[in-house]
């Protein structure tokens, strides 16, 4: 006889049971599954807005006009600082159409670094979201870019093609753009010439771009609007404007 109920009995468990269980199972899972889904989407938004910068960069640079030391001879240049060194060559890059300098121009110890410092959310960052635009306009240029972990963090190591009548047909140019996250502004450079290929020489234009200060004012302006540079009140530097 046991026999005949041991049967019955595993059937009805493997039956109705499972089959009545199995249903709110499946069910909790899915809903499990799209909470999962939705956290890891937060997640990935709270990243992509998060603050890119230095422990040490309160301390080390790049500095907030709040942060620098006052008496040091910086060269002001209204959104940003520069403090001059030996050897280092200062232009000023001039948007044709306003006549407004967007960008500074620092040659240095074999280098260029070029400087733009932008407004930026209090409690959020740019450099992250930036730099993955950048990514795709040099793709669509035709270059590559290589992500990696630089001393800023976050960097892009730019393989760039050379525009025709500026270098021999199907050459490419290296480039690091780097960027930090401060206080209400983002500062971004772009790293050419021997910084973005020698250790050394890295070492030394990236301690230049440690020492910038930026100057971001009270004035309400929205994210990601250039921080207005200027013409430097003194001949300190005696900086070359360009074309930009």
């Amino acid at each position: 006889m046991s026999d005949n109920v041991n049967p019955d009995t595993r059937s009805k468990t493997d039956g109705t049971d499972l089959a009545e269980a199995g249903r709110p199972d499946a069910e909790r899972t899915d809903a499990e599954r799209a909470e999962a889904e939705r956290a890891e989407a937060e997640q990935a938004a709270a990243d992509l807005h998060a603050k890119s910068a230095p422990e040490d960069r309160d301390v080390d640079g790049p500095l907030d006009e709040s942060e620098a030391n006052p008496v040091r001879p910086y060269v002001d240049l209204g959104g940003v600082k520069i403090l001059p060194r030996e050897g280092l060559h200062l232009r000023l890059e001039i948007e044709e159409g306003s006549k407004r300098v967007v960008a500074i121009g620092l040659d240095y110890a074999g280098s260029t670094l070029q400087v733009q410092a932008f407004a930026a959310p209090r409690s959020s960052g740019l450099w992250h979201e930036i730099r993955s635009q950048i990514a795709d306009q040099i793709a669509k240029q035709g270059g590559s870019t290589t992500p990696r972990e630089g001393p800023f963090g976050p960097e892009l190591v730019a393989e760039i093609p050379v525009a025709a009548g500026q270098g021999p047909a199907g050459t490419s140019r290296l480039a690091r753009f780097i960027g930090v996250d401060g206080p209400r502004w983002f500062l971004r450079g772009v790293i050419a010439g021997e910084g973005a290929i020698n250790p050394e020489a890295a070492a030394q234009i990236e301690d230049l771009f440690r020492s910038i200060v930026v100057v971001r004012g009270s004035a309400p302006m929205p994210p990601r609007d250039l921080i207005p540079l200027r013409m430097p009140a003194t001949p300190a530097g005696k900086p070359e404007p360009t074309g930009a």
